[in-house]
């Protein structure tokens, strides 16, 4: 066991407090998230399965293997799988440019990378439907179609990708050029 990790648990076990129960204000908290939690998660998708069980195993059945439902399934695999392959070359490029290089205007790519995070989905949701929606003042009318919804999870995924990328990259670098003396020394 190295030293490094054992005042770690020590820390963690004193944080803990030994007695298994909450104090008054975590116990709060906790409540308070669960309920949040159970009203925005477990009692729609309660009723999601209740009503889809609501014909029965068959019903059920015959309601995912239906050619809408399998339609759909296969349009956000394909298009999910199609972003992730863009993502991977994309974001890593975009983190790449973001650690290694300065220019005018770095701030704000950051910001504009940033923006998925600010925006609520549903606002996100209706600027990409009005920047490509049948009013688009771009000319552009690509609601409702596959394009749409490969834009959709890009304007949605591709900041994660970028900021994972980017903290990976700067720790490389960070332990690249605490090595290089090291090398130089070994030469």
């Amino acid at each position: 066991m190295t030293t490094s990790t054992v005042p770690a648990r020590t820390a963690r076990r004193r944080r803990a407090g030994g007695t298994g129960s909450l104090s008054g204000p975590t116990g709060l908290g906790l409540g308070v998230a669960v309920l949040w939690f159970s009203l925005l998660v477990l009692i729609p998708l309660g009723l999601v399965v209740t009503t889809a069980l609501s014909d029965g195993l068959a019903g059920f059945w015959d309601t995912i293997t239906s050619p809408q439902t399998l339609s759909a399934v296969e349009l956000t695999v394909v298009q999910s799988v199609l972003v992730t392959l863009l993502n991977i070359v994309m974001g890593t490029v975009i983190a790449w440019v973001l650690v290694r290089d300065r220019f005018w205007g770095k701030r704000v790519l950051d910001v504009v990378i940033d923006i998925p995070f600010a925006l609520p989905t549903i606002v996100a949701g209706l600027v990409l439907l009005s920047l490509y929606g049948p009013e688009s003042p771009l000319g552009i009318n690509i609601a409702n179609t596959r394009i749409a919804v490969f834009l959709a999870f890009l304007f949605v995924t591709l900041p994660f990708v970028v900021l994972a990328a980017t903290a990976t990259l700067d720790d490389i670098k960070e332990t690249a050029s605490k090595a290089a003396p090291i090398l130089r020394i070994m030469k």
